[in-house]
């Protein structure tokens, strides 16, 4: 019989090992400042470079670490551990942006842009949620007119994260509406392009204080034409399969927020004294810890399986949703849980599980919400493909609606 083998490897635990050290010793001990300031300091950005992080699955070709969808989960795991708003961060950068470049772009722009986004030499931001256009990508209303060697931009997105400091944008855009989907187009856009706008979103986020989510107003946008990202009318499969890789972080940052919590549970539970000994040993505290425990591991199994099958180059969007909607879902359970448990103390900021709880609504609706999700699981199931394809096996079509295929609440 053959052997499921559950175990990392030593280079995939070195992998991990270096990401938990940057975020134990780097970022959550400035996590809470970021959260009140509401920014990333340059710095950790440039260390993430430094340790080949924002370059992570970007191939070695193009100036990236070459790693695997297992060994970036791992990364991004240990970074939702500590802090949300630098693995949403990374999750943009690399999983919807760069990844968007590398599966799509030309070989000029391949190397144009790559390089420099993995060094931190340039920062990019993934524009494709609208006021109107949610969930429903296809009822986009952002319009690309072609004229002579360039293309025309109107419109406007909103909820982009990273775009207010972000050097190049991926905007997408509809050449005709009537086409639905098949009418998307993709395309490579300077943020300091002449006719493009950008402003903070309004008010204050619940939670992942420390990233940016601004409103981009595109007026009479002109876009040379080799900045296009591949073909006229395949901007919704760029946006799909870009979201499949933001997906994944977001699974895997929620199971680091989730150990998280167990983490801080644990330590509490065995410090705090009531009724004469630490309330670890009252059987309803290891009820709640057991659980948590157990539903965070289950979690992470879904989010390393569905890594795996990536890794092996199979097409799993349902596998990846599965393990998105889960891990999320989980989490929320975990945060909401420990603040119970700490009582007063976890009620205040004093304590990170306050930022737990309010970061953990963000990982049920980026990329996504976990309706969306439920509804590419069950339409998968229903036609019979939850199972991911045999590699080498040819992917199955895109799906003809969009509704099904992937919410693009992408402000992670």
């Amino acid at each position: 019989m053959e052997r499921m083998d559950f175990e990392l490897t030593t280079e995939q635990r070195h992998i991990r090992d270096v990401a938990r050290a940057f975020a134990q010793d780097e970022v959550a001990p400035v996590a809470r400042l970021m959260d009140e300031e509401g920014v990333i300091p340059d710095r950790i950005i440039r260390r993430m470079a430094e340790l080949g992080f924002l370059g992570g699955t970007v191939p070695v070709e193009y100036g990236g670490s070459g790693l695997s969808p297992l060994e970036m989960a791992l990364v991004y795991e240990e970074l939702g551990r500590a802090c949300s708003s630098v693995r949403g961060f990374l999750a943009v950068h690399l999983g919807l942006h760069s990844m968007a470049i590398a599966g799509w772009g030309s070989e000029e722009q391949k190397r144009t842009y790559l390089p420099k986004l993995a060094r931190a030499e340039l920062r990019g931001c993934y524009a494709l949620t609208e006021p109107n256009a949610g969930s429903d990508v296809s009822s986009m209303e952002a319009t690309a007119r072609r004229e002579g060697d360039s293309y025309v931009l109107n419109g406007v997105k909103h909820w982009i994260s990273n775009a207010l400091h972000a050097d190049l944008a991926v905007v997408f855009a509809t050449i005709d509406r009537e086409l639905k989907h098949k009418g998307i187009t993709a395309f490579l856009v300077p943020t300091s392009t002449p006719g493009l706008r950008r402003q903070p979103m309004p008010g204050r986020q619940l939670g992942h204080c420390a990233s940016d989510h601004v409103r981009m107003t595109f007026e009479d946008c002109r876009v040379p034409l080799g900045n296009r990202l591949g073909a006229e009318g395949d901007g919704f499969k760029v946006a799909m399969s870009a979201l499949d890789h933001g997906r994944l972080g977001v699974a895997a940052g929620a199971v680091g927020v989730g150990q998280a919590c167990v983490d801080e549970c644990l330590t509490f539970a065995r410090q705090r004294v009531q009724f004469g000994k630490p309330i670890g040993e009252f059987e309803m505290i290891q009820q709640a810890i057991a659980d948590m425990a157990t539903e965070v591991e289950a979690a992470r199994l879904l989010v390393y399986r569905a890594a795996a099958g990536r890794a092996r180059g199979q097409r799993n969007t349902a596998e990846v949703s599965m393990a998105k909607l889960f891990a999320s879902e989980v989490a929320a359970r975990a945060a909401n849980q420990a603040v119970l448990l700490h009582g007063s103390y976890g009620y205040s900021n004093e304590s990170p599980v306050e930022r737990y709880l309010r970061d953990i609504k963000g990982y049920q609706i980026y990329e996504g919400t976990s309706h969306i999700q439920r509804i590419v699981i069950a339409r998968a199931a229903l036609k019979g493909e939850l199972h991911p394809a045999q590699p080498g096996q040819p992917p199955a079509p895109e799906p003809a609606t969009v509704a099904a295929a992937a919410g693009s609440r992408n402000h992670d």
